[in-house]
């Protein structure tokens, strides 16, 4: 063998070994995929797209908990995925153990509205997509992939509409989540501030009129003390850039929360409703997700 000929085999072996090291020895790793659920609620077909942990083919006895994951207003179950880099920031979490190993979850609840498209999370003239969450797909996911299925393991979060979202869902059903991180969340629409519609009947005048009648902010000042009692038992994080056009809506409702003493984290950090901002609270969701799973909340301690 020449001198260029060994150069040539050494510089192959580097190569070899450090790839093999920067992929960790090509061993198993987390997966996403798309699919989609036929709804009989909505007489159609909706999209979904899941993170599944690396040792979800290699473990096949071991249950997951589960985070649902809800988008924005116009976008899609692909956003989150495609502009949030979910696989990224859980591989590199779960890989510092700074996260658990869990399943994410976006369901589709969008698209373009004015190019047709329903939105949003709540049942409202012509899109039950709350009935379709609630008795379709939550059911449907928790079947089909290896889901713990119990409120401890099981928590919510979203951006913008899916902030308000994920709100609802968690004050309505606090049964079965057991936390929500809500990111420049649309907690309320107020009368000044709704966009004007020449038509009632048009999909953005509704779902306009479906925030407001879904009022988060609401839901906490009328709480008596048996809904106080299950909002305590869920683990409550607000997340809303100090540039944000809905900052004033998050404390807002941070401030209802302190008022009727049901405990919230609320961090305002610098940015605004981008996905720079959501990308960044993407690192702090999971983290704070995966300090409640499995936690017994203690509610008496939180009315002290």
């Amino acid at each position: 063998m020449n001198k260029k000929s060994g150069l040539l085999v050494f510089l192959g072996m580097f190569y070899a070994l450090s790839v093999s090291a920067q992929f960790d020895g090509w061993g198993p790793q987390s997966r996403t995929e798309t699919k989609n659920i036929h709804s009989t609620v909505l007489n159609a077909d909706r999209e979904y797209t899941i993170f599944l942990p690396k040792s979800y083919e290699t473990d096949k006895n071991k249950k997951y908990p589960i985070l649902y994951l809800l988008h924005g207003m116009m976008d899609t179950n692909k956003g989150w995925f495609e502009r949030g880099h979910v696989k990224d920031v859980a591989d590199q979490l779960i890989a510092s153990g700074e996260a658990c190993e869990m399943i994410i979850v976006t369901p589709n609840a969008g698209g373009n509205v004015y190019e047709g498209a329903w939105n949003g999370y709540f049942d409202m003239q012509g899109w039950k997509y709350e009935t379709f969450f609630y008795t379709e797909f939550l059911p449907y996911i928790e079947k089909t992939y290896r889901v713990n299925g119990d409120k401890q393991h099981r928590a919510v979060a979203g951006l913008s509409m899916g902030g308000g979202g994920s709100t609802m869902y968690a004050q309505r059903h606090n049964e079965l989540f057991a936390a929500c991180y809500a990111m420049s969340a649309l907690m309320n629409i107020p009368e000044q501030g709704a966009a004007s519609a020449q038509n009632p009947d048009d999909k953005m005048a509704i779902l306009t009129r479906s925030v407001q009648e879904n009022n988060c902010i609401k839901y906490v000042e009328e709480a008596d003390e048996a809904r106080k009692m299950q909002l305590r038992s869920v683990a409550w994080f607000v997340d809303c850039g100090d540039d944000d056009f809905l900052l004033d809506r998050n404390i807002e409702f941070t401030q209802a929360m302190r008022r009727q003493q049901i405990s919230c984290e609320l961090r305002v950090r610098d940015g605004g409703h981008t996905w720079e901002y959501w990308h960044s609270a993407l690192y702090n969701c999971l983290q704070f997700v995966t300090r409640n799973f499995g936690k017994q909340i203690n509610i008496i301690n939180l009315t002290r």
